[in-house]
């Protein structure tokens, strides 16, 4: 018997993450992630009048941060929705952020133009995962920092991906992008192209009225909660709901029937070579 391969066409892949990455609203599931982008400034030891990129931004959580340090910043990502909800805080805020609409894996920038590239739960949802790696590696400087906080396969969030996995699986050959929570896939992905990396195990606690109101909450607002959900018929989206809700019983950490779960990241810090 001859075993063949699927190889995946990641071009249609990235196509269908965006529009759903674009469905919902993102920039509302963000607004809860706003303390990881402080974070993850303070770790990559964001200073003032350096020049930073958002990898991936969203509306911006790290950019904004990185802003409110007086950095220099510059917040890319491939959802334009996303983009202008993040010049709304930027104006509100009166931080001089510039926007540029832009895919990971092909960032519109001159080599070494960065002291510092950070991504928040982005740039790991990349589908050609060794393309995005080169392009943050590309565009930092010698000597840069490369400041990423990535979900973890054995977090919270590796639970509620796999359920959805579960009911809806994800496109054949695709690399998880949960790998980018390990620091072996991430030592695979930089190589000998950073110097050092330093990796901490963190936990972001997602805090909802009920479990109801979270799952109510992310099939709103949440892109790939929208989309497992739209895919299925009536029955498959209440069992989908009932897995889900099941996930958040066995890691909530409320007992007022309020939601306080933890979910894990992997903070990394890498220097560039």
């Amino acid at each position: 018997m001859t075993m063949t391969t699927t190889t995946p066409d990641l071009v249609a892949v990235k196509s269908r993450q965006q529009k759903m990455w674009a469905s919902g609203d993102f920039a509302q599931i963000g607004a809860t992630l706003t303390i990881v982008g402080e974070t993850i400034c303070e770790a990559a030891d964001v200073r003032p009048g350096q020049q930073v990129l958002d990898v991936a931004a969203g509306a911006g959580n790290a950019a904004v941060a990185a802003a409110r340090r007086f950095a220099d910043v510059t917040a890319s990502d491939y959802v334009p929705d996303l983009l202008e909800r993040g010049r709304e805080r930027a104006a509100a805020e009166r931080l001089p952020l510039t926007f540029v609409e832009a895919d990971a894996e092909a960032l519109p920038f001159a080599d070494a133009s960065f002291d510092v590239v950070l991504s928040t739960y982005g740039v790991m949802f990349a589908p050609n995962q060794e393309k995005a790696a080169s392009e943050l590696l590309r565009v930092c400087k010698p000597g840069g920092t490369i400041g990423l906080a990535n979900w973890t396969p054995e977090g919270w969030l590796g639970d509620v991906f796999r359920t959805n996995a579960s009911h809806v699986p994800p496109p054949a050959g695709v690399s998880s992008p949960l790998l980018w929570g390990t620091e072996r896939r991430l030592r695979e992905l930089f190589g000998n192209d950073v110097r050092e990396m330093r990796t901490t195990r963190r936990h972001f606690i997602f805090r909802y009225r009920s479990p109801e109101h979270w799952l109510a909450f992310w099939r709103e607002y949440y892109g790939p909660t929208v989309t497992t959900f739209a895919a299925l018929d009536p029955d498959g989206q209440a069992a989908l709901a009932r897995d889900l809700l099941a996930v958040v019983a066995e890691s909530n950490r409320a007992t007022d029937g309020t939601v306080a779960v933890p979910a894990e990241y992997l903070e990394v810090v890498a220097i560039r070579a």
